[in-house]
């Protein structure tokens, strides 16, 4: 199995690969099909497809569960009440001691696969272990990082399921057997799939601090929080809540090593607030631009609230702000 060297990530040793914990976690999702309502089959040409929401109805534990398996064994995730938000008493709590490659490395959403065209066409991305597998995105250079392994998963936020053609493709690029390929389906109108992503509020900080230019390597632990929406009647609505409870509720504490000027810059930076279309429900600010994800601040995708803790000085950071009003909106509480 491969490792990432300390070098690249600020550890003490080198880290295992995310496969082989994340197909023991999954190992252990399947012996608790039933009570977790999920269903598993085979698609003819023996690809393994677990539905967590499709034509059955998971749920929150589900997951809890499968974002676990997204952060490749690397991440803890907990349901647990949030005195931050009373209106919406439930909340995720993520911890991380390896929050580099669990989020970047595994988590993250980052490998574009498509599939067809016209109304056929089939798009998603995909997240978990399996990107370290295949290494299909350029962060995997970055981060001097690839996993090996002989059977793998990829989580799907879609509602249907893929073409064979695509999972032979994806069972291609990783490397493995497509009988060794486990999908696994998380529509975003269901709880499984409301959880798992709201699960990825971590995530979602390292992204940004990444996309801010901090370095990576001096990253060293992290957890975060954020308020568990219920799942919308529609796709765009389902989206907004599921974003909206880390950009307006969500809360993230990064340890770091540096200078307390690298920490306190990068305090100032990450929060939601930094950026120009903070400020509304997320799904008014994509009807705003027509749909299109691209045209969207990139530098809104970040929790609500940081705390930077300096580890070489002992002095923590901290800014940005909730806001219950938009949570309230987003989330659709009766007034």
């Amino acid at each position: 199995m491969s490792s990432i060297t300390p070098a690249s990530t600020g550890n003490d040793a080198a880290l295992p690969g995310v496969n082989r914990p994340a197909m023991e976690l999954l190992r252990d999702l399947r012996a608790d099909a039933d009570c977790l309502r999920l269903v598993e089959q085979r698609m003819p040409n023996g690809c393994r497809v677990i539905d967590a929401g499709i034509a059955t109805r998971g749920g929150i534990e589900l997951g809890r569960r499968i974002a676990e398996i997204c952060m490749g064994g690397m991440g803890s995730i907990r349901l647990g009440g949030d005195g931050n938000h009373t209106r919406w008493p439930l909340s995720l709590s993520v911890h991380s001691t390896n929050p580099v490659i669990a989020c970047l490395g595994c988590q993250y959403a980052g490998w574009s696969l498509s599939h067809g065209k016209g109304k056929e066409a089939f798009h998603a991305l995909g997240s978990g272990p399996g990107r370290a597998l295949a290494g299909k995105e350029e962060l995997f250079a970055e981060l001097g990082y690839r996993d090996s392994g002989e059977s793998t998963c990829l989580v799907l936020e879609v509602d249907r399921f893929p073409p064979a053609g695509l999972t032979e493709k994806i069972a291609a690029d990783c490397g493995v057997a497509i009988a060794s390929l486990t999908l696994i389906l998380t529509p975003t109108l269901s709880l499984a799939g409301t959880t798992q992503v709201v699960s990825r509020v971590l995530e979602v900080a390292l992204h940004k601090a990444h996309t801010l230019g901090f370095p990576l390597e001096q990253i060293i632990d992290g957890a975060g929080s954020a308020p568990l929406p219920p799942p919308a009647h529609d796709f765009v609505s389902g989206m907004g809540r599921t974003n909206d409870a880390i950009l307006y509720g969500g809360h993230v504490h990064l340890f770091v090593s540096g200078t307390d000027d690298e920490a306190r810059d990068l305090a100032m930076q990450l929060p939601s607030t930094t950026s120009r279309d903070y400020g509304k429900p997320f799904a008014e600010v994509f009807r705003d631009y027509n749909h299109d994800f691209f045209e969207i601040d990139p530098l809104l995708f970040s929790p609500a609230r940081v705390t930077v803790s300096c580890l070489d000085t002992g002095r923590t950071f901290e800014s940005g702000a909730f806001d219950p009003e938009i949570l309230d909106r987003s989330f659709g509480a009766a007034q």
